[in-house]
């Protein structure tokens, strides 16, 4: 202790810099969504210029899977459904071949070919009835991820039908947040936490030592959390249908549709998954929902290093096997 005080008194007599770590917190607009970048540094020059870096990730990664921009991969494969193969990117390809693996892996329940649903539910309060079985039917004509063909080599995507349609809102978030962590921790920042609209992605530790800690929110009080825990270098994700939702005979139907059948997920109305990237926490979340409580925590039980809270409509806790809960 004295060794350390001397070499502390050393630095400052000579006017040499003694740096503290601190968190640097930046919040903006991406994605069309908020994000909240927080990183460990020396200073706040320091901590600025990697936060410009993650911003900078983001950007890219928007350009790259963004169906509303025209000049874009993804918009190029969509115009070429049913004509012809595109050629795209490794980064696009290998994203795409993983969407399919996940797809398969929830037999459906996560499709990215969800885009070319036929937008005929509305959670903004304007529906006043169920819509019909065949315009249910036909709303996901065009959807399935097995009508996707891919060609490794040659780096091509084919959607088969068309005026079929892929769309990265169930997992680009959570891809943007996992380039983002990379390329920090590649520059070596020590620690952070990216928040992308709740797909909580950190690596390291805080100043103090302790791991960074996310709050789940209870989804019967969205302004209260019912549990606390501690993340260690990975990712948090939850999907919840507390505000967008309808009721139909007693029914309520979540905004989580389901790219199968065509109709809104029920049962569930908040699915919280731990993994790795937040990527993949992103795509099960939703999967979750569809799949129910049931199938989905069987499913999540048997993949290493995933797990998951459900909250159902009844306020009950489901949790898979190996997840600890510190409740509030």
């Amino acid at each position: 202790m004295v060794r350390h005080i001397a070499i502390l008194l050393v630095l400052v007599i000579l006017g040499l810099p003694v740096f503290c770590q601190q968190p640097y917190k930046r919040t903006l607009k991406l994605m069309g969504s908020r994000f909240d970048i927080t990183v460990v540094a020396n200073s706040e020059q320091e901590g600025n210029g990697y936060i410009d870096l993650a911003v900078a990730e983001i950007q890219r990664i928007e350009k790259l899977i963004s169906s509303w921009d025209a000049n874009s991969e993804t918009s190029a494969i969509n115009k070429n459904a049913g004509i012809q193969a595109v050629k795209v990117s490794p980064e696009l390809f290998a994203l795409i071949e993983r969407a399919i693996r996940i797809s398969e892996l929830t037999d459906g329940a996560f499709d990215i070919s969800y885009a070319s649903m036929d937008r005929i539910w509305h959670f903004d309060g304007s529906m006043t009835e169920m819509p019909s079985e065949a315009t249910i039917a036909a709303s996901v004509a065009k959807v399935g991820y097995q009508n996707i063909v891919l060609d490794k080599a040659a780096s091509t995507v084919f959607l088969q039908k068309e005026g079929m349609k892929i769309g990265f809102g169930a997992i680009g978030k959570g891809y943007a947040a996992d380039k983002a962590k990379a390329l920090l921790m590649s520059k070596g920042v020590s620690a952070g936490i990216i928040n992308a609209s709740g797909d909580m992605n950190t690596w390291g530790k805080q100043p103090d030592g302790s791991y960074w800690r996310v709050a789940i929110t209870n989804p019967m009080n969205k302004d209260k959390a019912f549990a606390l825990l501690p993340i260690k270098n990975g990712a948090v994700v939850t999907s919840g249908d507390y505000e967008k939702y309808v009721q139909f005979n007693g029914i309520r139907y979540t905004h989580i549709i389901d790219p199968r059948t065509g109709y809104p997920a029920h049962g569930i109305i908040s699915a919280t998954v731990f993994a790795p990237k937040a990527e993949l926490a992103d795509a099960l979340a939703t999967s979750v929902f569809v799949m129910g409580i049931d199938v989905g925590l069987d499913r999540i039980n048997q993949l290493p290093q995933i797990e998951c809270i459900i909250v159902d409509d009844k306020g009950n806790i489901h949790q898979s096997e190996n997840i600890k809960i510190e409740t509030k």
